[in-house]
């Protein structure tokens, strides 16, 4: 099989450039669908030095580009980061550059080697591509391209708890993947609605031209519900949503790895209701209410604590929460103190302005 393919090959210079990399492209594509790796690294290795000799520098650079991302899809990320290597001193200048008028060809390297990255958690050369992917100017990429870039560098300030730069590449990557026709805008979609709720954000992602489409779609609509039930604090609906959308929103890591953030968050909120009316109240009516451990209850309330949001004290010993009224009845007080001398002071300024 490799014989009649070197074979093939070496008809390239006699048939058009635009037959052969059809021709190329069709049986590199077919071949890819084994699970030979073997096979696969033969037929590769053989194209790509056929166009080395044939100097087609436009096919090389595509073909080593689909290779990278064959290794990728594997997890191979030592042959990958041969390859990358390859594929960015291709686009370099004799002065060993980033050749600015390649910048189509940097953002197809860059957005490979930044998955690689996001995949192998190398934060800080993530942070370096993200950055320089954004300052090239010079090029008009697939909006797909883009896409990848603006999800990882989502991906990247999630992991920051940069709940708004997040949120603002989410927003990007759905409108370059819905641009190219890409499944993946809807998994962009729940990501944008996951940093919104992460960031407490009011805004509705589907009051945008782009995304209004796609509200009714089944994947979407648990993810909305989620978010109808986490602003209105309603934690069993909240985990009953979880429970019955599994498949659409707990199996995706990234998702799941953010569910204890806003579980911790939709608790803090109705804690804080909670107990607002008592002076004393039982740490395990709080537990069950929050359908939580006692534990868990405890080193809740200590951080609301320790953030001046709840002014009180826990009674490990009997579990119980003691609720101090008096310091929140005098910082009532304090205020409405704050507000009279304003308002006095207004009034003097008031009154010297009419005596002038």
């Amino acid at each position: 099989m490799m014989k009649r393919y070197g074979e093939f090959l070496s008809m390239m210079g006699n048939v058009t450039r635009n037959f052969s990399e059809q021709s190329i492209n069709s049986v590199l594509d077919f071949v890819s669908m084994s699970q030979d790796m073997d096979i696969l690294q033969k037929f590769y290795e053989a194209t790509l030095e056929a166009l080395k000799q044939a100097k087609n520098e436009r096919l090389w650079f595509k073909t080593n580009l689909k290779l990278g991302k064959l290794f990728y899809d594997i997890g191979d990320f030592t042959k990958l980061q041969k390859i990358l290597r390859d594929l960015h001193k291709s686009c370099q200048d004799s002065d060993g550059a980033d050749d600015q008028k390649k910048g189509t060809q940097l953002l197809e390297v860059y957005a490979l080697e930044i998955q690689m990255c996001t995949a192998t958690a190398n934060h800080k050369r993530l942070k370096q591509l993200y950055e320089k992917s954004l300052a090239v100017k010079s090029a008009i990429p697939h909006p797909r391209i883009m896409g990848v870039i603006r999800e990882c560098g989502g991906k990247m300030h999630m992991g920051q708890r940069e709940w708004d730069k997040a949120a603002s590449d989410f927003f990007e990557a759905f409108k370059n993947f819905d641009e190219a026709g890409s499944q993946q805008r809807i998994q962009c979609l729940k990501y944008l609605v996951l940093s919104n709720m992460l960031r407490d954000s009011k805004i509705n992602a589907f009051d945008s031209q782009e995304a209004k489409p796609y509200k009714d779609d089944p994947e979407i609509v648990a993810m909305t519900n989620l978010v109808d039930a986490y602003m209105h604090g309603e934690i069993d609906r909240f985990e009953k949503i979880l429970r019955e959308n599994r498949s659409s929103i707990m199996d995706d890591p990234f998702i799941r790895h953010y569910m204890e953030d806003l579980l911790k968050n939709i608790r803090t909120q109705v804690l804080i209701k909670l107990v607002a009316p008592y002076t004393r109240v039982r740490i395990r009516f709080l537990a069950s209410a929050l359908n939580a451990s006692v534990e868990e209850v405890e080193n809740l309330l200590v951080s609301l604590i320790l953030d001046d949001k709840i002014h009180g004290k826990v009674d490990q010993i009997n579990q119980i929460l003691i609720l101090e009224r008096e310091s929140l009845e005098e910082s009532k007080y304090a205020a409405f103190e704050k507000w009279a001398v304003q308002l006095s002071s207004l009034h003097n300024s008031i009154l010297k302005g009419l005596t002038v």
